[in-house]
């Protein structure tokens, strides 16, 4: 077992053992470790470099379809999107309100695109090619393919990077975010959300919590996981956010049924008639709706499914 990335200890205890529930990309089940020090989950071993592709389907990012079904769900994940956006909005304005906001992950483009259509200056950055495109021509933002490290930006340059759902699949978190550092300018903001192992969600769910999501996260951070790191960095953490209307009932939805989920069944490309498919997509939206008074809950005490964090480059 290597290092933890957050206090250095190399003292592990298994917890469980799991596989891909959302995308069965694979039956090969992993160990899902806890540090005897510092508490972090973690993936142990993690998957080889040459391995981890298999485990991302085509089209693991949302992308509107032209149909009037496509067009209805972009309007709703525009609506849900809604609170990251103010989010974002205020940690621009924080920083000044000028700059360049890059979006790490940015897949195709959509919360990108809604911050361009609220006059700030936007690009992206996405290991998928097929992303990159779809948010240069459905969204409209500039949009690159490329490891972060590699990126064609100059130091000091951003003004805010954001990373939604990034940080748990890096294989050295710290080395994200010391590239985040140094592309940040004096004062800038940095944006990260990922999923929070001290929810409720976690603790009653384990290995079934869609926030594992067994082999694509290497790590499973809970807040003070996340806020050590960053320190560890070169930033100061100046606001937390633990509800996300996008992803904290969805996730506790597709903890309880995966078989449900739109996109996992879209990318699995699982056969069913057009009515076969409005029922499934009922079913989970039904329980999306069920799930909101519980995530309300956990998040008003602090233990959401999801946390968000703003931090300033110090």
């Amino acid at each position: 077992m290597s290092a933890c990335v957050v206090c250095g200890s190399d003292r592990f205890a298994r917890l469980f053992r799991a596989s891909d529930r959302l995308y069965r990309t694979t039956a090969k089940e992993f160990d899902v470790v806890r540090c005897g020090e510092c508490g972090l989950m973690r993936l142990d071993p993690q998957p080889a470099a040459e391995e981890l592709p298999k485990y991302y389907p085509s089209g693991y990012w949302f992308a509107s379809e032209g149909s009037a079904t496509g067009r209805l769900e972009e309007k709703y994940r525009r609506l849900v999107l809604r609170d990251h956006v103010r989010f974002v909005e205020d940690a621009l304005r924080s920083a000044g309100g000028q700059g360049l906001l890059l979006d790490l992950g940015c897949g195709g483009g959509l919360f990108l695109g809604m911050m361009r259509e609220r006059g700030f200056r936007v690009v992206g950055l996405d290991f998928s090619r097929e992303a990159a495109r779809v948010a240069w021509e459905r969204q409209q933002v500039p949009a690159m393919c490329g490891s972060f490290d590699e990126a064609p930006l100059r130091e000091s340059s951003l003004a805010c990077i954001t990373m939604f759902h990034v940080l748990e699949h890096a294989r050295d978190p710290r080395a994200v975010l010391r590239t985040a550092h140094g592309l940040l300018s004096a004062g800038g903001r940095l944006v990260v959300q990922v999923p929070n192992a001290a929810s409720w969600q976690c603790r009653l769910l384990g290995r079934c919590w869609n926030g594992v999501d067994v082999p694509r996260h290497l790590y499973d951070f809970r807040d003070l996981d996340l806020e050590k790191l960053l320190i560890a960095c070169g930033f100061e953490v100046v606001r937390r956010k633990y509800f996300s209307l996008r992803d904290n009932p969805a996730g506790l939805a597709i903890s309880i049924a995966p078989g449900l989920d739109p996109m996992a069944r879209r990318v699995r490309r699982v056969p069913e008639s057009g009515a076969a498919r409005f029922l499934k997509d009922l079913a989970h939206l039904a329980l999306v709706v069920a799930a909101v008074p519980f995530a309300v809950a956990e998040a008003a005490c602090h233990a959401g499914s999801t946390v968000m964090l703003e931090a300033r480059k110090r």
